[in-house]
């Protein structure tokens, strides 16, 4: 089953530079929904004796960063009638040069660490890095709050990913916390958007100042 876990990671790279190089909020929401899927099943790969415990948080995973979470953020774009990033602050084809750029530099940082012999030829640290480099451009660049949620989605994946590697070691309680407090954070993104787009005809975050209680 190893062989299959670098392609899974090359789609996951892959779906990096598509967040960063499209504007339509839809398509990004559809690209970090397939990303969370296949975090989900990559730890049947990497670990196939991962027991009862392991299927739990691949059921969790997929559910929550596959289904329930990108479904949530499709009904606060609806519901803020927002369907495009129009200007971010670092305009597309720089941020695909950054990404390009930061996946260059994770990747040849990645043989720098003292990994695990199991390890050090897999995909899965320098995808982590690159993820994780993805999801803080999108926090940094880009103006609407449903487009920096995402952002912190990507970025989570990126640490999901770094997890994976100490799967057998973390506890399952833990693991299971960082999913909820991702469901949290991502409730109260909402609870945001809704509060931007009922005061002002924008949900910029540059509002975020000017909101009263």
């Amino acid at each position: 089953m190893a062989q299959f876990l670098d392609p899974l990671l090359i789609v996951s790279l892959a779906l990096n530079f598509f967040a960063l190089g499209v504007s339509g909020i839809r398509a990004v929401i559809k690209a970090v929904a397939l990303q969370g899927l296949l975090l989900g099943v990559i730890p049947l790969f990497l670990h196939p004796d991962i027991g009862p415990r392991g299927y739990v948080l691949v059921g969790v995973t997929i559910v929550l960063k596959g289904v329930v979470i990108p479904s949530f953020l499709v009904h606060a774009m609806r519901g803020a009638n927002i369907q495009h990033e129009v200007n971010p602050i670092v305009n597309y084809m720089s941020s695909l040069l950054l990404g390009s750029i930061g996946t260059g530099l994770a990747l040849a940082f990645s043989y720098t660490l003292p990994l695990a012999d199991e390890h050090t030829n897999l995909l899965l640290v320098p995808v982590a890095m690159a993820t994780v480099w993805t999801g803080f451009l999108m926090l940094t660049t880009r103006q609407k709050a449903i487009m920096q949620v995402l952002g912190y989605l990507v970025l989570e994946n990126g640490i999901f990913l770094f997890g994976l590697l100490l799967l057998d070691a973390i506890p399952f309680l833990v693991e299971v916390g960082v999913l909820l407090d991702l469901f949290t954070a991502v409730f109260v993104m909402g609870i945001i958007i809704y509060h931007i787009s009922r005061e002002f005809a924008s949900i910029s975050t540059e509002h975020l100042s000017e909101l009263k209680e």
